[in-house]
């Protein structure tokens, strides 16, 4: 496994993380779970990424027993607070004061633990003062509860006010998670740029594209049986942005790209975003300890400059870059 830096805090992470979004739970049993996590452990990964809502706080509960025994110093816990979680109850959400302070104690309970390593506002509550949020981000931090704030899906500008706040209030807001991919490429015109200037870092997510980056998805063909793609469970709604036919086809014109570097469609997609040097991390997850396996070894690979070019004539105009998109992160509703 390499390390690097969370932003330009002096923290390091494990550069493949994992995360557990869509599987402890909810689609994997809970000892298939455990066996993923313990993979994740035996190759090297100490970064781990949950969130409260996340089967509504299940996958934080089987994430912190799969850990439990490990030596708490030697690992990077992140998780999230915002959507809705419990009951659903009117103050069950958003990033208030109120349930920012409530979140954190629950999600130190349910994972088992005194503090996190990073607490990530997981989306930007336009109905709560940002003034309050990060006043209650940095209760949280002198309280001993998180180490470090991050935020997720925020817009370059949320992040820079979020980041002067940040400042002013003595805390360190180190990190962002966005989607990014080769086929989802939005924050690289703004978000990028401004994180690289404050110095906070990308945990990105979805990086091999919900799973089309695999090329398991052929155009003109059924999706595969169980796959994303066929469980709305699962990210089925999410993945339906690079389901085209022209997608996919652009896609298994990859296949010869990776095989000349030695490494499966899914290193490479991961590989991929570790080039940005903007990336501190990478976040994989798995419903097989397989899959961890195979997802670590594109750790510290470095792709050519051709190699590069050559992916970007190949998927051509199936990227998206758009850097609007990135504000429609933003609910513009309460969430309940």
């Amino acid at each position: 496994m390499h390390f690097r830096h969370l932003g330009r805090s002096g923290m390091q992470i494990s550069e493949i993380t994992y995360g557990n979004w869509l599987t402890h739970g909810s689609q994997v049993e809970n000892d298939v779970a455990t066996q993923c996590v313990r993979a994740a452990l035996e190759h090297g990964i100490t970064s781990f990424d949950t969130a409260d809502v996340y089967a509504n706080g299940r996958a934080e509960e089987v994430l912190g027993a799969a850990l439990k025994g490990e030596r708490r110093e030697s690992l990077e816990i992140f998780t999230k607070v915002y959507w809705p979680v419990g009951p659903r109850g009117k103050n069950d959400q958003g990033l208030s004061r109120k349930h920012v302070l409530e979140g954190i104690d629950g999600s130190l309970r349910r994972l088992g633990t005194d503090y996190v390593d990073l607490y990530q506002a997981h989306r930007y509550d336009r109905f709560t003062p940002l003034e309050e949020t990060m006043q209650a981000f940095a209760d949280v931090v002198r309280a001993g509860k998180a180490l470090y704030i991050g935020v997720s899906e925020w817009t370059a500008d949320q992040i820079r006010r979020a980041h002067a706040l940040a400042v002013d209030l003595g805390i360190s807001l180190v990190s962002s998670q966005p989607q990014y991919s080769m086929l989802w490429r939005i924050v690289e015109d703004e978000v990028v740029p401004t994180s690289e200037e404050l110095g906070i870092g990308q945990i990105v997510w979805s990086p091999i594209a919900q799973g089309v980056l695999t090329g398991k998805y052929l155009p003109g063909e059924a999706w595969p049986e169980g796959s994303r793609a066929t469980d709305e469970k699962g990210g089925g709604d999410a993945i339906k942005r690079f389901l085209a036919d022209d997608t996919l086809a652009r896609v298994q014109k990859l296949r010869p790209i990776a095989g000349d570097l030695g490494l499966t469609m899914a290193q490479l997609a991961v590989a991929w975003v570790l080039q940005n040097r903007n990336v501190s991390a990478a976040l994989v997850g798995a419903s097989r300890p397989e899959q961890v396996e195979e997802n670590v070894k594109a750790a510290g690979v470095r792709i050519p400059a051709d190699a590069m070019a050559a992916i970007d004539d190949v998927l051509g105009e199936a990227v998206t870059r758009d850097p609007a998109l990135v504000a429609r992160s933003t609910p513009k509703r309460r969430p309940v």
